[in-house]
């Protein structure tokens, strides 16, 4: 894995995921809009009081962002398996927890947390019985009632092939038992990368277009009782 994210840190255009860059705008804007309609239609209005993991955390842009909505800094917490993501991550924000440690074994108790967050780490993983492991780790760390947010792309990439695409069937084997609301997100790079620099609007109407999409935005739940 290491060698993988070394291979892809180096082959990656500087600033290809900057916010600045207008493809990352627009999709991090669409992902944010699925994001908040999944909790909608959930009935969260407020992250406030969740304890809160977000495995793969990289640098630690999704655990600052969720303080945007109601997240509380000593209610969260951070993993990544690499050392220097790790670094980034409490260099950028000292005041939240991230941790270095591996996702098929996480280190912590049965039910520690009511959300648990992936955005495109399984799809970084090749090895099956490793996916099932973090698939099971992510859930028993999960308290009833809590919930599973997930975000990865379902469509192999033919110029890339140490990611693999994950689809609703895989997922659904990967959490049994759990019901999952789905939305298909982020218009397809090769389209958003050549639109967003001269129409967001046009962007946003192509988004529209689910078919264009290539990736899964999901919310499970465990069942049980638990945070709202």
């Amino acid at each position: 894995m290491r060698a993988v994210y070394e291979r892809r840190r180096l082959s990656i255009p500087v600033g290809r995921y900057a916010r600045i860059d207008p493809f990352t705008l627009c999709s991090t804007h669409e992902r944010e809009e699925g994001m908040a309609s999944l909790f909608r239609s959930e009935g969260v209005a407020s992250l406030t009081g969740l304890r809160i993991l977000d495995v793969g955390c990289g640098q630690g842009a999704m655990m600052r962002q969720l303080l945007e909505y109601g997240a509380a800094p000593e209610l969260l917490v951070g993993l990544d398996l690499l050392e220097e993501k790790v670094s980034g991550a409490q260099r950028l924000a000292p005041h939240l927890q991230a941790i270095c440690g591996s996702a098929d074994s996480l280190p912590f108790p049965d039910s520690s947390f009511d959300l648990v967050l992936q955005f495109t780490l399984f799809t970084s993983i090749l090895n099956q019985e490793v996916k099932s492991a973090m698939a099971a780790e992510m859930t028993r760390v999960l308290a009833p009632g809590g919930r599973i947010l997930w975000y990865d792309f379902s469509f192999n990439n033919p110029r890339n092939p140490d990611v693999r695409g994950i689809g609703k069937r895989e997922i659904r084997g990967l959490f049994p038992g759990l019901p999952m609301k789905i939305r298909r997100v982020t218009l397809a790079p090769p389209i958003g990368r050549a639109v967003a620099p001269f129409s967001t609007v046009l962007y946003w109407l192509l988004s529209r277009v689910r078919p264009l999409c290539t990736h899964l935005l999901c919310l499970l739940r465990k069942p049980g009782q638990g945070a709202g």
